[in-house]
């Protein structure tokens, strides 16, 4: 998993409410185990024709979407099924945050175990991003994730939940598997003071 601390970047805006996580990443692409190339295949039936060219005035087909790091969507963005494969692809395509006003709880949690983070903001300010992307394309907010806060052009700055958990593995680039070996010498240190327990397995 990457670190992330804190983010300077542009945005894109897809407000479309109710985004299910089949219309992220379409069923027929989860027979894949490896999360190479998802990225090509991020909302396939909105970004290409039939014949599997680009749209050309969809969003991510876009020089502005090309750069962009951070998504914002629309409210309940990632509902459906919990696919993981979903965060594999936005992340994939290149975003490193995702804002909106709230996401399916599911959709969530995947996304902090695999480093994408899902920040929640309130309506206005929600608005105000979207406002400020159709005025300007190249408007860059900063995500300051040690501080839980969303900064704006105007100084303005916009906390967001994240429990202590989750923050700490994406600030240090290490998933739950890997926190839990970054203690294995404190988990030795106990077992070698501590007389074994009995072994119910055995027959």
């Amino acid at each position: 998993m990457e670190k992330f601390t804190r983010l300077t970047a542009t945005m894109v805006v897809i407000p479309t409410e109710n985004i299910d996580t089949d219309q992220i990443i379409p069923a027929r692409f989860l027979k894949v185990t490896d999360k190479q190339g998802l990225g090509d295949a991020l909302f396939c039936d909105w970004r290409y024709n039939a014949d599997g060219t680009p749209k050309k005035d969809f969003v991510l087909n876009t020089a502005q979407g090309h750069k962009a790091q951070i998504l914002v969507a629309g409210d309940n963005f990632g509902c459906g099924s919990s696919r993981e494969h979903a965060p594999w692809a936005i992340m994939g395509y290149g975003f490193r945050a995702v804002i909106s006003t709230s996401f399916a709880d599911i959709f969530r949690n995947n996304s902090l175990k695999l480093g994408l983070l899902p920040v929640i903001v309130d309506k206005q300010t929600h608005w105000q991003l979207q406002s400020l992307v159709e005025e300007e394309p190249n408007t860059q907010v900063t995500i300051d994730l040690e501080r839980q806060k969303l900064i704006l052009p105007d100084g303005r700055q916009v906390g967001f939940p994240l429990d202590n958990f989750s923050k700490t593995c994406i600030l240090n680039g290490v998933d739950q598997l890997g926190y839990l070996q970054s203690h294995a010498a404190a988990v030795d240190a106990y077992e070698a003071t501590h007389p074994d327990r009995v072994n119910t397995l055995r027959p």
